[in-house]
């Protein structure tokens, strides 16, 4: 069987703004464990920054696979 063509659905524009919101929002992930560690707070705080992980994720792997 003969692999299936790949097409992108994103143009270069899409997918830049895909990359750098993720990377955003990473970024506001990051900034958010770090506040919460000098805080000092419980470490299971830390968690309420997994949502901004995930969505910086997806953001990332969209950029990568044009979609």
């Amino acid at each position: 069987m003969a692999e299936p063509e790949v097409v992108a659905n994103i143009g270069p524009r899409g997918r830049r703004a895909r990359l750098r919101g993720g990377l955003r929002v990473g970024a506001a992930g990051a900034l958010l464990v770090g506040a919460l560690s000098i805080a000092g707070v419980d470490p299971l705080w830390r968690l309420t920054a997994l949502p901004l992980f995930w969505l910086a994720s997806l953001g990332v792997i969209q950029a990568r696979e044009k979609t």
